[in-house]
């Protein structure tokens, strides 16, 4: 099968052709974050705050709108705009604080991502940009006068929109070769009367020379040469740089340095600073900018856009001197780029997909590529500057992260959200790949790599949680994750029989194997206080779920033993195995590993349901469901019986082992069988792993039928966790039922709360207290079709419970499907429910297409909550979409798009032999 171009470019850069080495890595909120954080009380948010990030140079990175850089952010492009009204030129998004949003950190702006290609060799971003003042002050006082109960305050409640008055700003970049990248600016003036616009690409480098005197300080010059106007970029590392712009284009230059002066009342370091440009053209300080060289320069353009017209600019970055063809063709350029995108997103889109599932599927996946962003943090550096290194002098206590001096990150990272959440989030990153992989298994393999490197894994062997708390525990996935991309690996192939090069690669599986040998071991050493195999961990991602804050000490004294976290490790033991079984291909030594870890897996089955019924075991036989154990101090134990995606994720960890792996090891098996008949008596709650089922396979699941009977019952029904777009993360039930629980005096309460958290818990943002998070939803997936290859047409269940409709796991399983990729359709009535009832998104039609990917939504309504743009774990639905494009449970299970595990290209001619990896 003929590659595609884009696929050509995927394939060079696996062989060292830099295609990746310019794309949207520059984060779009750089001030608030940990990294920038010097203050004295760890307040990241109000140390450094946006009213001071457009005249304060950064330490750790940069941020811009619609930006691209070099994969270690020295050069920066990025767009600024002015509308002739605002007072302040619009150079970065902005948003509010986790202490000024009533629901938490929130960005308040219009942006999408509308598209991109894996190398980035086409994009293109949508600002909406008002034309009136934009109200800062507005968004930040209502907020404010707003509690827990009331809804957010957003942009578009402002009025700020109303009668079309704004642009539409759409920023497309095409690459015309590894160096070479065309900016196009096209404002659309969607309002009834003609507006003004400044347009100011930007151009500029990231301040290292100020922090570290090894690095030599970069210049931008203006050069007249070849009939033209261009700026020089001359780095000690990049070299020389070319932004070649249209001839009459004003040029303002400053330096990327600290205006101490507005901030402090202290001196200039240099004659011009960092909003130097926007004192000059939204002030009109003209001596602001000056000369033809410094670190910072912006291209003016300057327009009057007519009612319903458009206006357009186009620069060009490359490494190629001044010619007078610099601009020639660009909209060739731009065009042949974006015909190439369409004709590779068209070569991974089922042809049986319709047009909506297939615009969600190409969003989603840009969503995930625009949120690729270059991560710089030097642990050691960092926490020498705030006194708090571990090692050196001098001491200060209480300095976040202070364990973690061994780590140096510089490199691109998938982040979940690049405004909300401008740092890697461990066990998101895991889920990314899932989506990622889809378009690039090199670079999905490659982010799995990075958070078991020595950069990153704690010596001890944890992996790190996020930059606000390094040491939080985030649920052990990586395993799944280096299984699912390996196996991607594996049958990505061109041609049919032929292995990608460098896909099949066993030193990444064997890397990986012994690294995540010794996160294992963090978890068994570190989680398991009492040894029994019943772990904790903390929040464990799930933040406000539980009836205290898991991550900190008990009211009660004692330890939580969390039905999450052992189900975790269930489930971590489960993708170790599956491990140890692809390398025993390669090596026989690797067999002691399979039977390791298939014990590992039967002792945490044996201790979430001990022989016998105990009122201090995690599962609850009268209710038919697991709940946390509260351990006291005294040794009793209490269950937690709160309804929640903590006793539902025990479904998560199932497997099917295919009966030709039971054959080809029978050493193993033999081994495993002989420690089965001799715990037998032990394993009464689980399905016995030595029946076959449907053609021969094997069941590792924590429920036997009757369990999974009884847990799929309150699952599947609509009064408790099925809402019309997904598994709810607390039952329904819990609405008018709410768990309370008292100590010393305190009450504490669990209530269903199907949208924004009333709880503060972790801040605002952080529901699990009913909406649907899609990544849990996946995993539950994945369970419902392990289920049902084992038990096959067979076993049905009412879906939904009550109905008198009776569906097979895999039909269920759909369906749960369906309705997470109907959270951003149309329905009936022509809404997207991801939009909830706001009426722009759902009758304008130049609205109704652009799509966003919430953090979390609404339990009831589908209605997109929490951080916007958090694509990253969210874009999983575009696996869904493209596995689920048949209905026929014999071509998702078994054809080219299996599971989690291949993509719908290039396999359909390949034999079918790994049917079973899912």
């Amino acid at each position: 099968m003929e590659l595609t171009v884009e696929e050509q470019r995927l394939r060079e850069a696996r062989e060292g052709v830099p295609w990746r080495q310019w794309g949207p890595y520059l984060a779009e909120r750089q001030w608030g974050t940990v990294r920038e954080d010097y203050s004295d009380d760890g307040n990241a948010w109000d140390y450094f705050t946006h009213d001071q990030s457009r005249s304060r140079a950064y330490r750790w990175g940069e941020d811009g709108i619609a930006a691209v850089c070099d994969d270690h952010s020295q050069l920066c492009l990025a767009l600024a705009l002015w509308n002739g009204a605002d007072p302040i030129l619009k150079e970065r998004l902005f948003g509010l604080t986790n202490s000024e949003g009533n629901h938490g950190e929130d960005v308040k702006e219009l942006y999408f991502y509308v598209d991109s290609t894996p190398t980035h060799s086409w994009m293109r971003y949508r600002y909406r940009y008002p034309q009136r003042t934009f109200p800062y002050e507005d968004l930040v006082r209502t907020n404010a006068e707003r509690g827990y109960d009331d809804d957010e305050y957003e942009l578009l409640d402002t009025g700020v929109f109303d009668d079309g008055r704004y642009f539409d700003v759409d920023v497309d970049y095409a690459k015309d070769g590894p160096q070479a990248m065309v900016m196009r600016v096209t404002v659309h003036n969607r309002g009834p009367e003609a507006a003004p616009v400044d347009v100011l690409p930007t151009l500029w480098f990231r301040n290292t020379w100020q922090w570290d005197a090894e690095h030599a300080k970069p210049g931008l010059e203006r050069v007249e040469a070849a009939g033209g106007v261009h700026v020089r970029a001359t780095h000690h590392r990049l070299g020389e740089r070319w932004l070649h712009v249209p001839a009459g284009a004003q040029l303002l230059f400053c330096e990327n340095e600290t205006n101490s002066e507005r901030l402090w009342g202290t001196p200039n370091a240099a004659a011009y600073v960092k909003d130097g440009i926007d004192r000059a053209v939204v002030h009109g300080e003209a001596d602001a900018v000056g000369g033809e060289r410094g670190t910072k320069v912006a291209v003016r353009f300057t327009a009057v856009v007519p009612a319903g017209g458009e206006v357009s600019f186009v620069v060009r970055l490359d490494d190629v001197a001044p010619s007078e063809s610099a601009l020639v063709g660009a909209d060739v350029v731009l065009a042949a780029r974006q015909a190439e995108a369409d004709e590779f997103y068209a070569s991974i889109t089922p042809p049986s997909l319709d047009a909506d599932r297939a615009h969600v599927l190409r969003t989603a996946l840009a969503g995930m590529l625009w949120s690729k962003q270059h991560y710089f943090f030097d642990l050691d550096r960092w926490l020498q500057e705030h006194g708090g290194h571990p090692l050196r002098a001098p001491r200060r206590q209480g300095v976040r992260n202070a364990g973690w001096a061994h780590m140096y990150n510089d490199d691109v990272i998938s982040m979940p959200d690049t405004w909300e959440y401008p740092w890697y989030a461990a066990w998101d990153l895991a889920f990314h790949t899932m989506a990622l992989a889809m378009v690039d298994p090199d670079f999905a393999k490659g982010q799995l790599e990075l958070m078991l490197s020595s950069a990153y894994l704690h010596p001890t062997g944890q992996i790190p949680a996020y930059e606000w708390n390094f040491s939080d525990v985030n649920p052990p996935v990586h395993a799944w994750a280096v299984a699912l991309t390996y196996g991607l690996g594996r049958m990505l192939a061109d041609e049919p029989g032929e292995l990608a090069a460098g896909a099949d690669d066993v030193g990444f599986l064997e890397d990986a194997f012994s690294r995540l040998l010794v996160n294992f071991t963090w978890w068994v050493n570190r989680k398991d206080p009492s040894g029994n195999n019943v772990f904790e961990g903390g929040f464990l991602g799930m933040d406000n779920v539980g009836v205290f804050d898991r991550s900190k000490p008990l009211p009660t004294g004692g330890h939580l033993e969390q039905a999450d976290g052992t189900a975790w490790m269930a489930f971590y033991s489960q993708s170790m195995i599956e491990l140890a079984v692809l390398l025993s291909d390669h090596e026989p030594a690797y067999e002691g590993f399979i039977v390791k870890f298939v014990q590992h897996w039967m002792q945490i089955a044996m201790a979430m349901d001990p022989m016998g019924d105990h009122p201090d075991e995690m599962w609850d036989e009268e209710d038919g469901f697991f709940y946390d154990v509260l351990r006291l101090p005294d040794g009793t134990g209490r269950r937690l019986e709160v309804r929640s995606m903590v006793g539902l994720l025990p479904l998560c960890a199932t497997a099917v082992v295919p009966g030709h792996v039971v054959e080809r090891f029978p050493r193993v098996a033999a081994e495993l069988r002989y420690y089965v008949e001799r715990n037998a008596d032990l394993l009464t709650g689980i399905p016995d792993p030595r029946v076959p089922g449907v053609d021969g396979r094997r069941l590792l699941a924590l429920v036997d039928e009757t369990k999974l009977r009884r847990i799929l019952a309150r699952m599947l029904d609509e009064e408790r966790f099925l809402s019309p777009h997904g598994i709810r993360s607390v039952s329904k039930w819990h609405e008018e039922h709410p768990y309370v629980f008292e100590a010393d005096g305190q009450r504490y309460e669990v209530r269903y709360d199907p949208a924004d958290s009333r709880s503060g818990a972790f801040g605002g943002n952080s529901n699990w207290r009913g909406p649907v998070w899609m990544p849990v939803n996946v995993l539950l997936i994945r369970a419902l079709l392990q289920f049902y290859l084992y038990y096959g047409d067979d076993f049905t269940v009412e879906c939904p419970t009550g109905s008198g409709v009776h569906k097979t796991l895999y039909e269920v399983a759909h369906d749960l499907s369906d309705r997470l990729i109907t959270t951003f359709t149309p329905g009936p009535d022509g809404r997207r429910p991801v939009f909830g009832d706001d009426t722009r998104f759902a009758d304008d039609p130049l609205w109704q297409d652009d799509l966003l990917f919430f953090e979390y939504f609404d339990g009831d309504t589908g209605a997109g909550l929490g951080a916007s743009h958090q694509t990253g774990w969210t874009g999983v639905v575009a696996r869904l979409a493209q596995m689920f494009a048949s209905t026929d449970a014999a071509t998702v299970l078994h054809g080219p798009s299996r599971p989690f595990t291949v993509p719908y290209r290039r396999i359909a001619d390949q034999s079918l032999a790994h049917r079973d990896d899912l």
